[in-house]
């Protein structure tokens, strides 16, 4: 089964219901942009981290729009000094490869080992998108439903707030 069709299959068991955007595959923000203009959701972005010891990983959600201060970021987590985890740990912990980074990946982590933190102005929009585990399609869920899905997931998770 393709990443795409799981999480499709875990949303439909779950009732949570969802829209789907097909496009070109698109790895990076920039490149989506041209096919979100039509789409009425705030659109994210998603940065996986690491902790310095590698035990300790971060899914950050982020409006596209917004700028990430990692030095914030990790005084906030006190985890000493965070980065990117590597294509490896993506894999691992999510399912994922690089380019598709999606808050649904946490299905595939069965330990609930990811911690989410999502920008608290994200409360705000009535829908968000991300991709739906591949970066050739666009997947919109309302934000009530996005916090249901991650009830369901049993990963922990946070809102933050940045400048």
């Amino acid at each position: 089964m393709s990443k795409r069709a799981a999480i499709i299959k875990y949303l439909d068991e779950q009732h949570i219901p969802y829209e789907i955007y097909e496009h070109p595959p698109v790895p990076t923000v920039e490149e989506a942009l041209p096919y979100w203009k039509d789409i009425d959701a705030a659109h994210c972005k998603n940065l996986f981290f690491r902790n310095h010891k590698g035990n300790k990983h971060y899914l950050v959600i982020l409006d596209h729009r917004r700028q990430l201060n990692i030095r914030d970021l990790e005084q906030r987590l006190k985890q000493g000094k965070i980065s990117f985890a590597s294509p490896h740990r993506m894999e691992k912990y999510l399912g994922l490869s690089a380019g598709s980074v999606s808050p649904f990946g946490i299905i595939n982590d069965h330990e609930n080992h990811v911690h989410l933190l999502i920008d608290a102005k994200l409360q705000s929009a009535d829908r968000i998108s991300f991709h739906p585990n591949e970066n050739n399609a666009t997947l919109v869920i309302s934000f009530a439903s996005f916090i249901k899905f991650l009830e369901s997931s049993g990963n922990s998770y946070e809102f933050i707030t940045s400048p």
